[in-house]
């Protein structure tokens, strides 16, 4: 099989700008590396939504530390380049390539016992996301970056105290505009949370499931007229459901 230089350099490219979630903060406490997570142990992204993968991402590292938490904690994601961070001194790629634009999604699963649970067969929903700013025109993505791989929300106060598996996702989108060049990026972490309220979602969704590769949040062009990915400012909605609101 031959292959062409402009195709091998795309592919070493492309190779060079994933990242990983391998880190949990608490109300900025850094919970340490891979504690609490199953995260994968290489940095490539899954790019059929019909996947297994789809949940946790490709099998990899599985702690058996359940992170406790309280509803309204602020949680950081920790995303780089390779586990531990920068591939090598100067990874202009960590702690993901600046081409990767799109949003950051974040979601929860109720479980029995984090540590234990199957992540097959869970009913998730979506507690936060971080989509496109039609008036900066920056994506979630950019404001990972500026946060050296970090990204922020808040557990929902009204979410009911129990073990659940927390699920952060990336979605890059920079070649998504033909179809199943969408990349994903996600690890879930595993939480307890006390102080909670008696919300019960009425709607959840499944992975693999949750997503079409035709959804328009998916397969979709990022690049406006002047060839930037700044979906030449038009609103951009996320894939999956909304976020609950409490």
């Amino acid at each position: 099989m031959k292959f062409s230089l402009v195709s091998l350099l795309a592919c070493a490219l492309s190779a060079e700008g994933h990242a990983i979630f391998q880190k949990v903060s608490v109300n900025g406490q850094d919970q340490g590396s891979l504690t609490g997570l199953r995260a994968p142990n290489n940095n490539n992204p899954v790019q059929d939504v019909n996947s297994a993968n789809m949940v946790c991402g490709q099998s990899g590292s599985k702690s058996q530390t359940v992170i406790n938490v309280k509803a309204g904690d602020r949680i950081g994601a920790w995303y780089q380049h390779v586990i531990g961070g920068a591939q090598f001194a100067g990874d202009q790629d960590n702690p993901i390539a600046k081409s990767h634009k799109g949003p950051v999604m974040a979601y929860l699963a109720k479980v029995d016992n984090a540590a234990s649970a199957s992540q097959s067969g869970l009913k998730w929903f979506k507690i936060w996301q971080d989509g496109f700013d039609t008036g900066s025109r920056k994506w979630g993505v950019d404001n990972l970056l500026n946060n050296n791989g970090w990204v922020y929300f808040n557990l929902p106060q009204c979410i009911a105290s129990g073990h659940y598996l927390l699920r952060v996702e990336v979605l890059a989108l920079h070649s998504a505009s033909k179809p199943n060049q969408a990349q994903f990026y996600q690890s879930c972490a595993q939480i307890n949370v006390s102080g909670g309220g008696s919300f019960s979602p009425s709607q959840t969704v499944s992975f693999p499931g949750a997503y079409s590769a035709n959804d328009a949040g998916i397969l979709t062009s990022i690049y406006g007229k002047t060839g930037q990915p700044d979906n030449d400012g038009k609103p951009y909605t996320p894939p999956g459901p909304a976020p609950i609101s409490c």
